[in-house]
């Protein structure tokens, strides 16, 4: 049987995962296991908070939401309840934009949830 050497393929593979290492500091940027031990917490890090931007995107719609409601003379939990009741299905980023950037817009929203 012929004997087979790895080297060029495991140093291939240490390579690539290096280069993902770029810009880290010290020797987790160039030691294999440091690397690669940087690089699984960095990724875990970075899958758990793409969830959290999510979560904390969505409160800060909820908040500016509220605030704009709360000027109307209605709470955030009635007007929610009205939309589903009206069958109004906008989300919560967008009631969020129109607050902002349209009041009038989002006033005759509120207005058609009062009635």
């Amino acid at each position: 049987m012929v004997r087979i050497k790895r080297g060029t393929i495991a140093h291939k593979r240490r390579k690539h995962l290096l280069k993902y290492a770029k810009g880290f500091r010290w020797g987790r940027k160039s030691k294999y296991k440091a690397a690669k031990d940087a690089l699984r917490h960095a990724w875990s890090y970075a899958y758990k908070d793409r969830k959290v931007k999510k979560r904390n995107f969505r409160q800060l719609w909820q908040i500016q939401i509220g605030a704009a409601c709360r000027q109307l003379k209605i709470s955030y939990s009635k007007f929610m309840a009205g939309l589903k009741k009206e069958k109004i299905e906008l989300d919560r980023k967008i009631l969020s934009e129109l607050a902002k950037k349209n009041p009038e817009v989002f006033k005759k929203i509120v207005e058609k949830v009062k009635s």
